[in-house]
């Protein structure tokens, strides 16, 4: 496994209320689900960058209220209309 660091002032931590622990596991699921939100990876490799499995994956989309199963407007409608 690769490690990447990334500098952050000490002052982040207090705001957030989070430890660099706790951070560093909320940057990894953000980066994540932005990944996954863009079509960039799919749900097996996001969950995999996040840290989770596939489940814990779909389940921290769940609570975050981000669809699971992003679907396209346009794509809707033409399997509404059975185009």
């Amino acid at each position: 496994m690769t490690t990447v660091s990334i500098e952050f002032p000490e002052s982040i931590f207090s705001v957030l209320r989070r430890s660099p622990e706790e951070f560093a596991n909320e940057l990894r699921i953000a980066a994540a689900i932005h990944w996954y939100q863009r079509g960039d990876v799919s749900q097996e490799k996001a969950a995999e960058i996040a840290g989770l499995d596939r489940v814990a994956f779909l389940l921290e989309l769940g609570h975050r209220k981000i669809d699971v199963i992003p679907v396209d407007a346009e794509e809707l409608r033409r399997e509404a209309l059975g185009e």
